[in-house]
């Protein structure tokens, strides 16, 4: 059965971002199940990774934020239920992962230790290795938007040329049009010179025909008297 928001475009934005959350949301999940189960560099890796999915799985949420505005007051409610369904359990998967990196035992095996130093240096490590990260992602996310305006860029120029070839076809109909328009009125006058030839053709004939009679009846006129 259709969705009843599935209406209008922002609608269909916000069902589109709703069933791609899900499936970030399912994968966070696994990532969240896989990290209870590892421990030192494996640990951090998928943290890292959970972290990253989590980063997506909030943009998506972002986006509903702002889609959900566009969708019609009638079935609003609906999609505000669902959104803070959403929201919440987003929440959840965060506070998971942050008491997952705060095990710092698991996070960093045998390597762990009380020393206030040594932990300050690891964090400061995590830290750089997060704004890496994170910096790759934005790099990534730019490079994706050089991409896409160059492919815009191309349906644009391929928009204009096709414009350009339909402009060219409708001047080439439109002479076309003109030209047969020409030999239309050629035609009428042709038309229009033989029916008056025609006519004075009639009245000669008839004329002759006339004259004619008039003899014939004068010759017989003349003959009994």
């Amino acid at each position: 059965m259709a969705n009843p928001l599935d209406t209008d475009a922002g609608s269909e934005l916000f069902s589109s971002y709703e069933a791609e959350l899900k499936l970030v949301q399912a994968d966070l999940n696994q990532k969240l199940d896989q990290i209870s189960e590892l421990s030192g560099e494996p640990r951090k890796s998928a943290i890292r990774l959970a972290e990253r999915t989590l980063d997506e799985a909030n943009e998506l949420l972002g986006q509903m934020r702002i889609e959900k505005q566009n969708i019609p007051s009638a079935t609003r409610s609906k999609a505000n239920q669902r959104f803070r369904n959403f929201e919440s359990d987003i929440d959840a998967q965060k506070c998971k992962l942050k008491t997952m990196s705060d095990d710092r035992k698991a996070l960093f095996g045998n390597r762990y230790s009380d020393n206030p130093d040594h932990d300050q240096q690891l964090e400061q490590r995590q830290q750089l290795l997060s704004g890496t990260e994170r910096l790759d992602r934005s790099s990534q996310r730019l490079r994706d938007s050089q991409r896409i305006a160059n492919e815009t860029e191309n349906i644009g120029r391929d928009t204009l040329a096709d414009l350009q070839l339909q402009r060219e076809t409708i001047q080439h109909t439109r002479m076309n049009m003109l030209e047969s328009e020409g030999y239309v009125d050629r035609s009428v006058k042709t038309l229009r010179g033989m029916a008056r030839r025609m006519a004075t053709n009639r009245i000669i004939t008839v004329a002759i025909i006339t004259v004619l009679v008039l003899l014939i009846f004068a010759v017989i006129y003349s003959k009994f008297h």
